[in-house]
């Protein structure tokens, strides 16, 4: 069996939880749920970092020993990646005696070998940082990385001799191109050592600081938290520890991190295992940064997005879908709430919801809830098979690029496929022909069975709304323990069982925005209940003709907007109706309607309208005004 580790950066302890962490660990949840579906063996670790100078000035502050300002700000990941539903195989602390044994016994080893010396350092050094810089490194005076003051310190130390390996490191960046994903990241890196490579300051003394892991071989010194921290990814799959588990997970498959640790993870790390003669992960996976208003995140700037706020705004899975949807991995992407309710509403209700609602509803109405019997072979199901045979490739595909956005481009096209396959099949009018019932059947039973691979496509992103998609097609299945294999035979939902319709797995969002407001006036201005008296000679000029609707469907990005295709005879049109909240688009689909045929064509949303249905509301009801009886269509309304 295949087996992959993926690995989140362990987070500062210190820090609250922000969307960026959420996307990490989103991400690595996300890449790990599809390994386990596509059958391999998954180790997913996650955790929290917890030495250095801030914990300890902050646990001082609190008045509070560090240990116990560390138990308490610990929960404060373990119970979000809870409620994000994050499914990790262990979560490790710094502060655990299993990490503090490794890191003591590789330091000490390193020590013997020579691999680590002491010597004096002068240099400036960030506080908030807790790192050493050049003077060339400081830009204004200040921290390159944050910005703030540095100060300027004198004193022995310890140091690794990170210099003797920067030959072999660019060597093997440039003979494997998949260490550092994507290309970008490894050309900075690249960039980067073209410059000589200073050996690395492992220790701060106690007198400064206190709180970290002594150095074994002298006890007035504590590790420098760069060098503790990193080791965590080998500590956690029992490296000295336990030999077999260790053989077993080690290298890590991916080590999925922000652009921001980019140098530690690439450079620090993999000249510190080659030191200690052991493989290096074969990927970093530097991914780029949530952006609010073209600016990174930051406490300063008040521009901090709280992913639980929008996980109980809008529900656990949809947050999950947003992040791995938005972002494509490595580019930074823009974080809005108007952009996250219009791909909710565009493609989580409007997609997949409206296709899932109205293939359990129409099997309820038209089959009595029952599953049919068909042949899976039949030409009609055809398309479908082969766009779901064309997604599991994709998805496997994109799972081996660790680009799980594309998994979800697949899926959709997939998703987009079986709404096509609606629209041309047009079951609610099969439904109508008793000689048709075989058709009827066996179209309602492809749309059942999409929704069947969809729900394990998504599971990993969405595991909650799989489940409800899950129990609505009513199979019986054991959705968690389903393999992307069991999904190459078409035609796994079993005939007799019984679907159970229940409310919107995906209810839509009520968009506000400037957008809404332009559709509302433009709506206003297509309404028949015009307050203004008009004379006869007025009235006469308005034509007023019966059409039937041949197809409906939503308009993209809005939640009251449907567009009909209405015959007037020999005449097609297109219109466009802001009835979506009354009316469900296959409902439609068939009846005969009045509407005016000579009003000016409008563009609204994007969509030509040629004309304009008449329909009464009263509250929160609406009817359409349709004919008391059958009408050739294209008859006039005298």
């Amino acid at each position: 069996m295949s087996r992959f580790y993926i690995s989140t950066p362990i987070y500062y302890v210190n820090d609250e939880p922000h969307i960026g962490h959420a996307y990490t660990t989103i991400l690595a949840d996300v890449l790990s749920r599809f390994h386990r579906i596509a059958g391999h063996d998954v180790f997913f670790l996650t955790g929290t970092d917890e030495h250095g100078q801030k914990v300890e000035q902050a646990a001082r502050d609190r008045g509070i020993d560090p240990q116990t300002h560390c138990d308490e700000m610990v929960v404060r990941f373990q119970e979000l990646w809870e409620r994000l539903e994050i499914s990790y195989d262990d979560f490790i602390r710094t502060t655990e005696d299993r990490h503090k044994e490794v890191v003591c016994a590789i330091l000490q080893r390193l020590y013997d070998e020579g691999e680590i010396y002491a010597d004096d350092y002068e240099g400036w050094y960030c506080v908030p940082d807790e790192r050493f810089w050049t003077e060339k490194d400081l830009v204004d005076g200040n921290c390159p990385d944050c910005g703030r003051p540095v100060v300027q310190i004198s004193e022995k130390n310890y140091f690794f001799r990170m210099s003797a390996y920067q030959d072999w490191l660019i060597s093997h960046i440039e003979t494997h191109p998949q260490f550092i994903q994507p290309e970008t990241r490894r050309n900075e890196i690249l960039g980067f050592l073209k410059q000589p490579l200073n050996d690395l300051c492992i220790s701060r003394p106690k007198a400064r600081l206190a709180w970290g892991i002594p150095l074994p071989f002298d006890e007035e010194y504590v590790c420098y938290v760069w060098f503790d921290a990193l080791i965590n990814y080998i500590t956690a799959p029992g490296y000295l520890q336990d030999d077999a588990a260790f053989a077993r997970w080690w290298p890590a498959s991916c080590h999925l991190i922000g652009k921001d640790i980019l140098t530690t993870h690439c450079v620090y790390w993999p000249t510190m295992l080659k030191a200690m003669g052991v493989e290096i992960p074969e990927t970093v996976m530097g991914h780029g940064w949530w952006l609010v208003d073209e600016q990174k995140m930051s406490k300063s700037l008040g521009n901090v997005i709280r992913p639980l706020d929008l996980a109980e705004k809008y529900g656990v899975d949809a947050f999950r879908y947003f992040l791995v949807r938005e972002m494509v991995l490595g580019l930074d992407s823009s974080f809005s709430e108007e952009a996250f309710v219009r791909r909710y509403n565009a493609e989580l209700a409007n997609d997949l919801g409206n296709l899932l609602n109205r293939s359990v509803v129409m099997a309820d109405r038209y089959l009595e809830g029952v599953v049919p019997v068909v042949d899976v072979k039949h030409p009609a199901l055809r398309a479908l098979q082969e766009q779901t045979e064309k997604t599991l490739e994709g998805t496997l595909d994109a799972l081996n690029g660790l680009n799980p956005n594309r998994v979800l481009d697949v899926t959709w096209q997939l998703v987009r496929e079986a709404n096509r396959f609606a629209e041309v099949q047009a079951p609610w009018n099969l439904a109508k022909e008793t000689e048709k019932r075989s058709e009827l059947e066996v179209t309602i039973y492809g749309l059942l069975e999409t929704c069947r691979h969809l729900a394990v496509l998504i599971f990993p992103v969405m595991p909650g709304k799989a489940r409800e998609i899950w129990k609505q097609i009513g199979s019986e299945e054991n959705l968690e323990t389903l393999h992307l294999d069991d999904l190459k035979a078409w035609g796994g939902l079993r005939p007799g069982t019984q679907v159970v319709p229940g409310g919107p797995v995906f209810p839509r969002i009520e968009e506000v925005d400037l957008e809404d407001k332009q559709e509302e006036a433009e709506e206003k201005d297509m309404s028949d209940e015009k307050q203004d008296v008009v004379s006869f000679q007025e009235f006469q000029k308005l034509k007023l003709r019966v059409a039937r609707i041949q197809a409906a469907e939503r308009v993209e990005g809005t939640d009251r907007l449907l567009k009909l295709q209405i015959s007037l005879g020999e005449e097609k049109r297109q219109i466009v109706a802001g009835i979506a909240q009354y009316y469900e688009p296959e409902t439609l689909v068939g009846k005969q309607i009045v509407v005016v045929a000579n009003l000016e064509p409008a563009t609204i949303r994007g969509v030509e309208s040629q004309g304009m249905l008449l329909a009464a509301s009263e509250g929160d009801s609406l009817a359409l005004l349709q004919p008391e009886s059958e009408i050739p269509d294209g008859a006039e309304v005298r």
